[in-house]
């Protein structure tokens, strides 16, 4: 458990050492200089008012790493008069939250003060751990500042994201990380010794590989510049490509996890699946690796191409892509990639068919353009004794009481009662389902 002291925090800043990361040493201390984030920030925008007010609720934020959630939290906690306690749920434990929330309980008690828990990662939380919040945010004893890079609907339980707010940070443009980079070089001790010399090709190329992560920008410019040779009298340190990929211990795999070639990418991926070809597949599913995409986002978008594109062709890609996400989810990277690969290709080789997407169409198309017909009374239950004499449930032929388990009978509304919406290919096992259906339904054409 971390406490927050503010006056700790005030020595700190005076004596920090070149050995503190840059994007320690720069961190900003006020909403003034925080960089990006206008829409939640800006001078008449809520969280800003509310902030000001020491108003502060319970909150979720969710953004991309680098894009400014610890950094806000620390301001909050510097600008307000809230006692801040901080935990990362990669460390922590429900003893360590209990903690937290015993002295909270006490601050209320004794002082009538405020308490503020921020928990950094907090999707890395299981449900006993998020459990364990619940009654003390309902009840207002603390106030939680969760961050997580995650989807909070999926990641955070719904009782827990209930009592939040949520809100969505945004990567950081190409204008806000060269401020954040020009600020550095302007004000950090260290750096204002150096004669360093950053061009805009060179600029662009350090953010171009953070990938909009500021931490990842300041830490890349400090390696790089620690790695340049002084050149010519004025000892300049000027810094190259060469320097910067050094600094990334990397090349640029040309994809922006925020930009135009993450969705040209993912794009090129599924319409590979799609389209049958397992080699197209795998390649880009490893450029977006490579280019450091989430690996679960990637196993949803298999989960919804499962049902999308191969649906009841092949029933089984369903559950193959779902045991992906969740076994992605059980053992993280590198060892995910086997799993996505696996499940790409398999799904690149199935048959296919848009029968599900087709019919749900059709139907929600009928839903809200046509009235909203009664239920035949024969499907429906009857539960009282006036619901049976009002002929509820009468004349139901329950299907397991005849050959074959089935029985012609209307189940649709009566103005409905020919209607076809499923209409399965003749690709893969879809074609049993079909034959079936024709066999059951002689009447209806599919």
């Amino acid at each position: 458990m971390e406490l927050f002291d503010r006056k700790e925090v005030a020595r700190k800043k005076t004596r920090l050492l070149p050995s503190t990361p840059l994007a320690e040493r720069v961190r900003p201390s006020t909403l003034d200089g925080f960089v990006g984030q206008k829409h939640l920030l800006g001078n008449t925008k809520p969280l800003r008012i509310l902030i000001e007010k020491e108003e502060i609720p319970s909150m979720i934020l969710w953004g991309p790493p680098g894009s400014g959630k610890t950094t806000l939290a620390r301001i909050i906690a510097k600008q307000t008069n809230i006692e801040f306690f901080q935990l990362n749920a990669v460390s922590s434990g429900v003893k360590d939250v209990r903690g937290v929330i015993d002295r909270a309980e006490l601050n209320r008690t004794h002082l009538n003060k405020r308490s503020i828990l921020f928990i950094d990662e907090i999707h890395r939380f299981n449900k006993a751990q998020q459990d364990a919040l619940l009654h003390s945010v309902e009840e207002g004893i603390i106030t939680l500042i969760g961050a997580t890079t995650e989807n909070p609907s999926f990641e955070v339980i719904s009782p827990l994201l209930s009592r939040c707010r949520v809100y969505v940070l945004e990567v950081l443009s190409r204008s806000e990380l060269c401020e954040i980079i020009d600020g550095a070089m302007r004000n950090d001790p260290f750096l204002k010794k150096e004669k360093i010399v950053l061009q805009e090709p060179e600029k662009d190329y350090l953010i171009l590989l953070s990938g909009g992560d500021a931490r990842m920008v300041l830490n890349a410019l400090e390696t790089a510049v620690q790695l340049a040779k002084p050149q010519g009298k004025e000892a300049e340190k000027r810094i190259t490509k060469a320097l910067i990929e050094e600094a990334f211990q990397r090349k640029y795999a040309k994809y922006d996890k925020g930009g135009e070639e993450h969705y040209n990418i993912i794009s090129a991926f599924i319409k590979s699946m799609r389209g049958g070809d397992p080699d197209a597949a795998v390649y880009w599913l490893a450029r977006m690796l490579e280019g450091g995409e989430d690996p679960k986002f990637i196993a949803r978008r298999m989960v919804i191409l499962a049902s999308e594109d191969i649906g009841n062709a092949d029933p089984q890609a369903l559950v193959l892509a779902t045991s992906c996400f969740t076994a992605v989810d059980y053992v993280g990277m590198p060892e995910a990639q086997i799993i996505l690969s696996q499940t790409a290709s398999y799904l690149a080789s199935c048959p296919k068919s848009n029968a599900a997407v087709r019919a749900i169409g059709a139907a929600m198309h009928d839903v809200r353009t046509l009235p909203n017909d009664p239920v035949p009374l024969h499907l429906r239950n009857a539960p009282t004794k006036l619901m049976e004499e009002l002929g509820y449930g009468e004349e139901y032929k329950y299907s397991h009481n005849y050959e074959g388990n089935f029985v012609d009978q209307q189940y649709l509304p009566d103005n409905l009662k020919d209607k076809v919406y499923y209409y399965p290919t003749e690709h893969g096992e879809e074609r049993n389902i079909r034959e079936r259906l024709l066999r059951w339904w002689k009447k209806k054409k599919r």
